[in-house]
């Protein structure tokens, strides 16, 4: 069966942003479809993505980036979910094209990127285990939509490593040269920091520190061994 890809963006509040990262996904060859779930924004996200081309829905409440997402997979119809923040700069569609790549031609099961400006551990590790640049199976989440709606706000990205590692999924990281804005660049210093501070705290919420720790290192070893069976251990280059 041909693999058909649901592109996925849950969009709040990023009427500036969002359009550049439409550009580089509307009318992309390797997507079936686009979708953007607007997590009820006080600005124009919804119009600018509907003007764009992309299939839009509207939350009626802000229930945060984990809900939207349930949304977005409730009405995708790919067999493959591309997961992309709606913030990204400096996406292309050759980035879209990059992550897709290895799980189209069977290479990986699942993608998941490494920005230029991920925090400096994680580009030492080679990793960034809450990117929200990701292409898995559809099949993998469709049974998990009640759950995913239930997690806390960024409970989402851990969740998605659990299911994963539980899977013994073959892992590729794919280094891209993107960037996300942090949260005080877009929100100021206070309401930025607390944002930081609410997200970690939805990570340890949802798997707890310790678990993350070992999120980390049994993903790492899930991208080194996906190497190996490639005959390779050659760090992807980034594009």
């Amino acid at each position: 069966m041909t693999a058909s890809v649901s592109c996925i963006i849950p969009a709040w509040n990023e009427a500036s942003r969002i359009g550049a990262v439409l550009h580089a996904t509307i009318g992309h060859s390797g997507l079936s479809e686009v979708i953007v779930v607007d997590d009820a924004s006080s600005d124009t996200s919804a119009d600018v993505a509907e003007a764009a081309g992309a299939r839009v829905f509207r939350q009626r409440r802000n229930g945060g980036k984990s809900a939207a997402i349930a949304r977005g997979l409730a009405e995708a119809t790919g067999s493959h979910i591309l997961f992309l923040d709606a913030d990204l700069v400096g996406l292309t569609a050759a980035h879209v094209s990059s992550l897709l790549a290895p799980v189209l031609s069977g290479r990986a099961d699942v993608t998941i990127s490494l920005r230029e400006n991920a925090p400096w551990p994680w580009r030492i590790f080679g990793l960034d285990y809450i990117s929200g640049e990701r292409v898995m199976a559809r099949a993998l989440l469709h049974q998990h939509l009640d759950r995913i709606a239930a997690l806390r706000r960024f409970g989402l990205e851990v969740f998605l490593n659990d299911l994963w590692i539980e899977q013994g999924l073959r892992l590729e990281v794919v280094p891209l040269s993107i960037r996300s804005p942090l949260k005080t660049e877009k929100h100021g210093m206070l309401k930025g920091i607390s944002g930081d501070l609410g997200m970690i705290g939805d990570i340890f919420r949802t798997v707890g520190p310790h678990r993350t720790l070992a999120q980390i290192a049994a993903m790492r070893a899930m991208a080194r061994s996906a190497l190996k069976n490639q005959g390779s251990l050659r760090v992807p280059e980034r594009v």
